[in-house]
């Protein structure tokens, strides 16, 4: 959540049959031990030794594959996995203070080269601290999760969410229903191992691999779910902690899907169109935000009429909503590529092969199979999901009129984790217990993890500290180019010194058309 923070609901469920045979088969899932009373790891895990190198040539930046068990409450049962691990080495060794590990959002993204890029953009940092990172178990260089292929894929896109008749109601069910059966054929058990809570375990072991008592901790979007689990899990583990753009972890994944339409039509309609309305005079969308919103919703009405095709995508009303969700994260990244695209449809027959290839970018390349992978077996698995089709067909069609941006794809989602025959993993509650002072970093307009739920999981997280970006709704405060969000968390991660109460700092300015972005990085 992430960057790419999808989200969704699952509905429909597999037949009583399978999901009892299939309850029948799996090892009894086991409770969460207490903090600071974790089992001893295995020898076979804890003496192995990384095997440190280049990830890539003349790269500063080594990698190792890391052996975990497959099931860290039954370690030695199943086939072990493989998680590819990253460091860059304390450009000052004589002050190098320790590790700070970064994990990546999604669930879906890949952590693994990460650490260069911040080390590159904050050289006081990444002077004294070994910066690491990592591939989750299930994507990227690590063991991964297989369900679709990309043609494969592209069908559960296909049509318009926002069709409520009762065959197009069908047809998305059945499109999500055989996402989650092709997840379980294709990866086998793997799938359900893909959680959390087994992600933080893997990062203790990587932590003791590299020979440190404490690791102080960065995650934006999806890993503040894992910064706050690990935390919880292993509180005498973590030095510092900060968790930016913070998903509701306090909750279920059910309960924080439940917020992104409202979070990503709020950013829609009081960021993206009112600055789209500003620059009418490039961008010839209409002078106000509901001109420019009427322009957008016609244009979406003529691809569920006549879609487009380019190249290999076939661009309707589905993906032009994605399109237009993945400009919302950044309005530096988001805003210009996305009214450019759209002023590009008003202009198709006299575009320019360019302009056609930027188009078909901007819509076309929101979600990959391996991202949905990773994403659907950590939602599904982390915490419970109704398989009530009822309530979810009648939940996500009041989404879909009131939200519609995210909420048409609600039933969609919902329904492939309605679908997954996994129990979820154990439960984890974050309390804060026993931790130093967390520093929570929230815009109050992110479409990805809304402020609201980034509030609720403060509250739950006692002794930490929210800084508040007023006036904004980028999604990844840290190293975005707002010099009061950088020199609060720099100033933590070198110092350990967190604002004495929760504090704000204004956000950036909205771009202007054609203006050169400058050193950029957020890390979402």
């Amino acid at each position: 959540m992430f960057r790419f923070g999808m989200s969704r609901w699952r509905i429909s469920a597999v037949s009583g049959a399978v999901v009892a045979a299939m309850a029948a088969a799996a090892l009894p899932a086991a409770a969460v031990q207490p903090a600071g009373q974790q089992p001893p790891v295995p020898a076979r895990y804890a003496d192995q030794r990384l095997g440190w190198a280049p990830c890539d040539p003349g790269s500063a930046l080594e990698c190792a594959a890391m052996t975990v068990p497959r099931d860290w409450h039954h370690p030695g049962v199943g086939q072990d996995l493989t998680v590819e691990v990253s460091r860059h080495r304390a450009e000052d060794p004589a002050r190098r203070r320790g590790v700070l590990m970064m994990a990546a959002g999604g669930p879906g993204a890949s952590g693994l080269g990460r650490p260069e890029g911040f080390a590159e953009k904050l050289p006081s940092v990444a002077a004294v601290y070994d910066v690491v990172g990592f591939d989750q178990r299930g994507l990227g260089r690590s063991t991964r999760v297989q369900c679709q292929t990309d043609e494969e894929f592209q069908a559960f896109f296909a049509g318009d969410f926002r069709d409520r008749s009762p065959a197009a109601v069908a047809q998305v069910v059945a499109r999500s229903r055989r996402l989650a059966a092709d997840c379980r054929e294709r990866s086998g058990d793997l799938a359900r191992y893909i959680t959390t809570d087994q992600t933080v375990r893997d990062m203790d072991l990587f932590r003791s691999l590299l020979g440190v008592r404490k690791i102080t901790y960065y995650g934006p979007s999806y890993a503040t779910m894992i910064g706050a689990y690990y935390a919880t899990e292993f509180p005498r583990r973590v030095e510092r902690v900060v968790l930016d753009s913070n998903i509701a972890f306090n909750g279920s994944w059910e309960a924080f899907m439940g917020g992104q339409p409202m979070s990503f039509q709020r950013r829609f309609e009081q960021d993206f169109l009112p600055w789209l309305a500003l620059h009418d005079s490039v961008y010839h969308y209409g002078t106000t935000a509901a001109a420019a919103k009427a322009h957008w919703e016609a244009r979406r009405l003529a691809l569920h009429d006549h879609p487009l095709t380019i190249g290999t995508l076939l661009l309707g009303p589905n993906q032009f909503d994605n399109g237009t969700i993945q400009g919302m994260y950044n309005a530096a990244d988001g805003f210009e590529g996305l009214a450019t695209a759209l002023t590009t449809l008003d202009r198709w027959d006299t575009a320019t092969p360019e302009d056609r290839q930027h188009v078909a970018d901007r819509f076309g390349s929101y979600l990959s199979p391996g991202f949905v992978a990773e994403f659907f077996s950590v939602t599904c698995n982390d915490t419970p999901w109704s398989r009530d089709m009822d309530a979810w067909v009648k939940r996500s069609a009041k989404d879909a009129a009131d939200h519609p941006l995210a909420g048409a794809r609600e039933l969609a989602f919902a329904a492939v984790c309605a679908s997954w025959p996994s129990p979820p993993a154990p439960e984890v509650k974050v309390t804060g217990a026993g931790l130093p002072t967390i520093l929570m970093v929230n815009s109050v307009h992110d479409p990805a993890t809304a402020y609201e739920g980034a509030v609720a999981a403060h509250r739950q997280l006692r002794g930490s500290r929210l800084v508040t970006v007023t006036g904004g709704g980028d999604h990844g405060q840290y190293l975005n180019g707002n010099a009061c969000v950088d020199g609060i968390v720099t100033d933590y991660l070198l110092t350990g010194a967190a604002p004495a109460h929760d504090t704000s700092c204004p956000a950036n300015p909205l771009p202007s058309p054609g203006r050169a972005m400058t050193g950029s990085y957020a890390l979402s």
